[in-house]
């Protein structure tokens, strides 16, 4: 049997990247996939590649920042897959590795918005489907900015670090409720997160002053094999941690 079979799952950002990644691979396990993107062309590309495959997904339209549009995305699964047992929130925008005196509000707030916000939104909608079942996952792909201070800019840090004490709130609540909540901390993993970015210039390079002890890129197939760990019963003892994926580069 298939280590998702018969569960539904929702993967936000999941139009390229971690999140594609892992929409393809839970779907290969047996799950049905909603991919929640607000690119839902390439959502629907994607979603498209794991029908042809034989497995049930759509795209869907979602502003994670905005309840409205998150509250849609829950209602479009439901409506379409008839549950949901697992909520990857993997979308998160980064800040241009920009310093405290630099920061200005707008990016402040948009990073917030999505990296902190987000995850409130899907996840208070997501464990309000799950209670009467008695079970359920929320997995958070946080990252090793959520547990050291260099690798990004305050706003990213801060975001990422909140969303560490998220995971673990929910994990310790929900505990005896059937609910799991673990983070992945992924390290340096070749994706399109920087796309269009304009990195602070000393900020991009105090950031960057370790990148020498980094053994090497991960990929985001490797992610998504976390997270298959951590969605599946195969984890069924593990609530409210973060696991390290960076390839050794935090234990330097």
């Amino acid at each position: 049997m298939k280590k998702l079979e018969n569960k539904t799952a929702i993967v936000t950002g999941a139009a390229s990247g971690m999140g594609k990644a892992i929409a393809i691979l839970f779907a290969k396990e047996g799950a049905k996939v909603a991919l929640a993107d607000l690119d839902q062309t390439e959502a629907d590309l994607v979603a498209g590649e794991i029908r042809k495959q034989g497995g049930h997904a759509i795209g869907i339209f979602c502003d994670v920042s905005s309840e409205e549009s998150v509250k849609n995305l829950i209602e479009v699964t439901l409506s379409e897959f008839g549950g949901l047992d697992i909520l990857v929130n993997n979308a998160g925008i980064m800040d241009n590795f920009t310093p405290l005196d630099r920061l200005g509000d707008g990016l402040w707030e948009k990073v917030m918005a999505v990296n902190v916000n987000g995850p409130f939104y899907t996840s208070r909608l997501a464990i309000n489907q799950m209670l009467p079942k008695g079970k359920g996952v929320i997995i958070n792909i946080s990252s090793i900015g959520g547990l050291n201070g260099a690798r990004a800019g305050l706003a990213y840090t801060t975001s990422k670090h909140a969303l560490i004490g998220m995971t673990k709130n929910i994990g310790f609540m929900y505990a005896k409720k059937g609910i799991r909540c673990n983070a992945i901390a992924p390290g340096g993993v070749n994706t399109n997160i920087m796309k269009n970015a304009q990195p602070d210039a000393e900020g991009a390079v105090l950031c960057s002053s370790g990148i020498g002890s980094n053994p090497r890129m991960g990929e985001p197939e490797e992610i998504a094999k976390t997270a298959l760990f951590l969605a599946s019963d195969d984890s069924s003892f593990i609530t409210g941690a973060v696991i390290t994926a960076d390839g050794g580069w935090t234990a330097y």
